[in-house]
């Protein structure tokens, strides 16, 4: 099979979908490699470490699409890429079909089968392509949180460790799954205090025996939620339900009874979000807004703000199913594998993701039975 790699073109994207040691692996069991030029750099991969190990670099995206069957990139399809996109594709990405209902139509219409990272699971629930960037998201929500505390960046002008004498900051994380866990992890680094807010008390003993004390858990429900914000300097929502709209759990009042100069910062954002005020969507060029005195960091592609660091960790864990996907074909790869099945969101113009397909206003339809 012929594997093609975009430049990704969203905004201050610099992820890359598959590493030198990726391109290695794909020849080695026999495929192609197509990959545009300079898609690497922002990850500090030369077109030169590529074409080492055997990828024939493009200097068109359309010189990708047109040739390759397997789409690999990070982020959803965009402006022209669209166009470009064909029936023969299998494009193999992070897609939040459930905040985008316009995206997901239009590539029912392309009846390309899309495989998103977000949605591929395990049977006990678990997301192995997301888990390594929830990390990287819940630990860089706090040092970018951190930074916009200061008081040139519009926050309150605290250190969230604080000093000997004089209280350290405060950090409510809603949601103790990977991304609250690692979000609290360096957090409590930074020397704040911190509040953790889950609706699975089991998942609360779990983070209590892992920091030893040093978190307050907290079961989420609204009052728990209501006087948490109020306290906090640092808002993260870390809430995540898989191929679904994040609910609505922080309301407009709530985001009221914050102090000036405190920031939300909802890493699932590109899922909707978890807080009433979050409305739109940020940019790595332009991160903040401002309302009810209260900065909100709203930007959905958060790991893309370390790229070097991102890229690894997430091509680590996409490259044996997107092997599988390349050794086996479609049917055959998601036939011996029900992890990789589930992450089949769209599959010849049908919906194959039931919670997604409700949330886009799609008729479901199960994969077993198109294949």
């Amino acid at each position: 099979m012929l594997i093609g790699i975009p430049c990704e073109i969203k905004v201050e994207e610099n992820r890359v979908a598959v590493t030198p040691a990726g391109v290695h692996a794909f020849m080695e069991h026999g495929h192609g490699v197509l990959i545009e030029k300079g898609a690497g750099l922002g990850s500090g991969i030369s077109d030169a470490a590529y074409t080492a190990e055997g990828a024939e670099v493009v200097t068109r995206p359309d010189g990708v699409y047109k040739s390759a069957g397997l789409i690999l990139k990070v982020k959803e399809p965009l402006g022209m890429e669209l166009s470009l996109l064909r029936r023969e594709h299998i494009l193999f990405t992070y897609l939040h079909l459930a905040a985008d209902k316009e995206l997901a139509w239009r590539l029912k219409d392309c009846e390309l089968t899309a495989i998103a990272y977000k949605t591929v699971q395990s049977a006990d629930g678990g997301l192995p392509l997301l888990k390594p960037m929830s990390e990287v998201a819940g630990r860089v929500a706090v040092q970018i949180g951190a930074h916009f505390l200061e008081k040139p960046q519009g926050g309150r002008g605290i250190l969230l460790g604080g000093v000997p004498g004089v209280s350290s900051g405060h950090v409510v994380i809603i949601g103790g799954g990977i991304v609250g866990w690692n979000a609290g992890e360096m957090a409590i680094g930074l020397g704040a205090r911190v509040t953790v807010l889950d609706n699975n008390p089991e998942r609360l003993r779990t983070l209590d025996n892992h920091f030893g004390g040093r978190v307050n858990n907290l079961i989420s429900n609204p009052y728990n939620i209501a006087q948490s914000v109020k306290r906090a300097d640092m808002l993260i929502g870390a809430v995540l339900i898989p191929g679904a709209k994040s609910p609505n759990l922080v309301t407009e009042k709530m985001v009221k009874s914050m102090k000036p100069g405190s920031i939300i910062l909802d890493v699932a954002i590109d899922q909707g979000g978890i807080v009433e005020t979050m409305n739109h969507v940020t940019t790595h060029e332009d991160p903040i807004y401002i309302k009810h005195g209260v900065l909100h960091y709203a930007v959905a592609n958060m790991p893309g703000i370390v790229p070097q660091t991102a890229t690894y960790a997430l091509t680590n864990n996409t490259l044996p199913y997107a092997l599988e996907l390349a050794n086996n074909g479609l049917t055959q790869a998601v036939l011996d594998d029900p992890v990789l099945a589930r992450g089949v969101n769209l599959h010849q113009g049908h919906c194959t993701h039931k919670t997604v397909a409700a949330a886009v206003d799609l008729e479901y339809s199960p994969l077993n039975d198109l294949l």
